[in-house]
């Protein structure tokens, strides 16, 4: 799919020239003249990158930036500027631009700017995902260690997460008691195996709590499932 490249640049022949260029690149473009209708765009749909002067009629660049960053944190935004003036670059950054080229610019320059900019958003996007896990209205976050069930915040000590982290790794899959002690507790480990029995009855206490289902069923004979509970 077409990365999508928003141009919010009052010069007509710069935004056309920067349109054609960014197609010919195989971006997706739209074009807005002013402060007020680039904001109006960048509502309409999903952007990839924004690019973005600062000298706007109606709204200036960083009044858009603003507005931009107050509700969406992560749309990459590169700043076009004809001013020299280190402050206004400062703001920019300070206000959540991502990087900034001043005009007149090599386009060259600009391409190879957007390119790392898409990248950097990309693999900060693969990383998150990669340390979220989410079932139904559970998540939980393997860096940061954060456990919510529908928003509420849940604790779990070290072993109580590792276990719900396996659970979440293998969603619909029928694991053993033996499957969940070797991966939580170790293939050395020697002790009880109703362990994991007392440790799911942990972990239930403190993510089923009010009306919400069961997440942990038990498959009898066998094991754990983490599904969701349909019916009685």
């Amino acid at each position: 799919m077409k990365k999508q490249i928003l141009i919010i640049e009052d010069e007509e022949q710069i935004a056309r020239v920067l349109q054609l260029e960014l197609e010919f690149e195989g971006y997706g473009t739209g074009i807005a003249h002013t402060g007020p209708d680039g904001l109006i765009k960048y509502r309409e749909q999903q952007w990839d990158l924004v690019l973005l002067d600062l000298m706007l009629p109606g709204l200036n660049g960083l009044d858009v930036l603003r507005r931009i960053r107050a509700t969406e944190a992560d749309t990459p935004v590169i700043l076009l500027t004809a001013k020299n003036d280190v402050a206004d670059k400062v703001a920019g950054l300070d206000l959540g631009a991502n990087d900034y080229v001043t005009k007149p610019f090599e386009i060259d320059e600009l391409l190879a700017r957007i390119r790392s900019a898409l990248r950097f958003s990309s693999k900060a996007v693969v990383e998150e995902d990669s340390h979220l896990h989410q079932f139904v209205d559970l998540s939980l976050h393997e860096q940061t260690r954060e456990v919510k069930r529908a928003d509420r915040s849940i604790e779990l000590t070290p072993r109580e997460f590792d276990l719900m982290l396996h659970l979440l790794k293998h969603p619909n899959q029928v694991l053993s008691r033996e499957q969940l002690l070797d991966a939580v507790w170790g293939y050395d480990y020697y002790g009880d195996t109703n362990v994991v029995d007392v440790y799911i009855r942990y972990v239930r206490k403190k993510i089923d709590v009010g009306d919400r289902g069961s997440l942990i069923q038990t498959v009898r004979g066998v094991g754990y499932v983490l599904k969701e509970q349909v019916g009685e």
